[in-house]
């Protein structure tokens, strides 16, 4: 008991969920859904996320939350304890936030930059040609909002799991749901007439963002599609790098993990489809189909532009919009930041105190490294899937297009193959819960989960080309 009472735990699966749902809802949702749902299509890619969703990331959230719960260790420790000859999923889960902590809070530190942008009334200088990439390669800057960003993700893990974590996520949670659903009904209301007498509209934008466009739709485009709904399934919802299993760990037996699980997805995919709503159309409005083609940078480089033709609305949409995102982001940094340091204090028998402490000197020098990565220790290399990258693409690679595919992958085998479904149906229904979803979670994490996967990790390291 003094061990459990040591680690923390949410008050009740009210916190449990917000936190959860914090941590799932976060620049994945917000920067990169977007992203992909205007170049896959529109309403196809929502189409098959949301399957994915219900069936994919509904088995891989289930099974680390019960893994958590079930052993009640972090990740580093968790896996082991589930079959011993397995716990070196548990250095794997814990490599993966350990790798993507230094170069996210140095993203966060460009959005706590646009943010001040727009707080300070000169968000128009966003929007200038150049601008991002002028801001990335200084020396100073980009590191000196990095190690604000950080401050703030850090004394939130250090105030501990109730105090810090669960009180932050109740708080900014229902803020980040209501600025969200504010902005995505003003952004289809939009309607703008451009040089050449072309009007767009807001409603215009929702229509591709919704509405499934098979036209030149093949089998290989679909299975683009999928690949890409499933990849994105990772940042959306925070498995296979730890962060589910240190949650689940905190939460209380008497959590209904079934409802727990269900409400997460929910929130989740209502924010992400919601974050499409508020950035597709507007920017269909006053950039057209050319501008929803911005790639990786939309949010940084698209949407400033797009919030500069609105006049002087746009400076507080500008501003509402770089709040959330700063909210999503550092709920996020939270989560994963707490995954690391969680094992440390498992593994080592370490205090909250000294391992946030190690946890924060080593991302501090690495965070560090990949904003130089941009200016002084730029270089470039191809990367096995094609892709040209620097040091956070690097980070980024490794991170999320190998370990977590790798890690997602050896724990569908662990569950369904090893110590079987019936280890996580036992965690989830407590005796006496009903899993309306337990023949479907058979089937996924027995076959159709790790034959998915299998296939996303052969692409990701080039051997399945697409």
């Amino acid at each position: 008991m003094e061990k459990k009472t040591s680690r923390g735990s949410f008050s009740g699966q009210f916190g449990f969920i917000m936190a959860a749902a914090a941590s799932a809802v976060g620049l994945g949702n917000i920067w990169r859904f977007p992203y992909l749902a205007a170049k896959d299509g529109g309403g196809i890619f929502l189409l098959v996320y949301l399957i994915l969703a219900l069936t994919f990331g509904f088995t891989l959230l289930t099974s680390e939350i019960a893994i958590g719960r079930n052993t009640q260790q972090s990740p580093l420790t968790a896996y082991r304890a589930v079959h011993p000859k397995w716990g070196f999923i548990g250095i794997l889960a814990c490599l993966v936030p350990t790798i993507i902590l230094p170069y996210y809070c140095s993203i966060g530190g460009w959005v706590l930059k646009y943010l001040s942008l727009y707080m300070t009334g000169t968000g128009a200088e966003a929007a200038a040609d150049g601008y991002f990439g002028n801001y990335i390669s200084g020396n100073v800057q980009p590191i000196v909002w990095m190690l604000i960003y950080f401050a703030i993700t850090a004394i939130i893990v250090f105030c501990g799991v109730e105090k810090g974590i669960e009180k932050f996520s109740k708080i900014l949670m229902p803020i980040l749901i209501v600025m969200v659903i504010g902005i995505s009904v003003y952004s289809i209301t939009l309607s703008h007439t451009d040089e050449s007498g072309v009007t767009r509209t807001g409603l215009e934008g929702l229509k591709i963002y919704f509405v499934p466009d098979f036209t030149g739709m093949t089998l290989k485009k679909l299975f683009v599609v999928v690949m890409d709904a499933m990849g994105q399934l990772f940042f959306s919802i925070s498995v296979a790098m730890g962060i589910m299993v240190a949650y689940g760990s905190y939460a209380k037996k008497e959590t209904n993990l079934i409802q727990s699980v269900n409400r997460i997805e929910l929130f989740d995919t209502l924010v992400a489809f919601m974050a499409g709503m508020m950035i597709v159309p507007a920017v269909f409005t006053f950039s057209g189909r050319e501008g929803m083609a911005g790639g990786p940078g939309l949010v940084f480089v698209s949407l400033p532009k797009v919030f500069t033709a609105m006049g002087g609305a746009g400076k507080v949409i500008g501003l509402l919009f770089f709040i959330v995102l700063s909210f999503a982001a550092v709920t996020s940094s939270v989560s994963v930041m707490e995954a690391i340091v969680s094992s440390l204090m498992d593994k080592f028998n370490l205090s909250r105190k000294k391992s946030t402490l190690l946890v924060t000197a080593y991302t501090l020098v690495t965070a560090v490294i990949v904003c130089m990565g941009y200016n002084v220790l730029y270089f470039e290399i191809t990367l096995p899937n094609g892709s040209v990258a620097q040091i956070l693409d690097i980070f980024d690679y490794i991170s999320n297009y190998i370990m977590m595919p790798l890690v997602a992958f050896l724990t569908s085998v662990l569950i369904g193959w090893v110590v079987k479904p019936k280890f996580i149906i036992d965690e989830v229904t407590q005796g006496t819960l009903k899993f309306s979803r337990k023949t479907l979670y058979i089937v996924m994490i027995k076959f159709v989960v790790p034959l998915l996967l299998l296939v996303l990790l052969l692409q990701s390291i080039g051997i399945i080309k697409l």
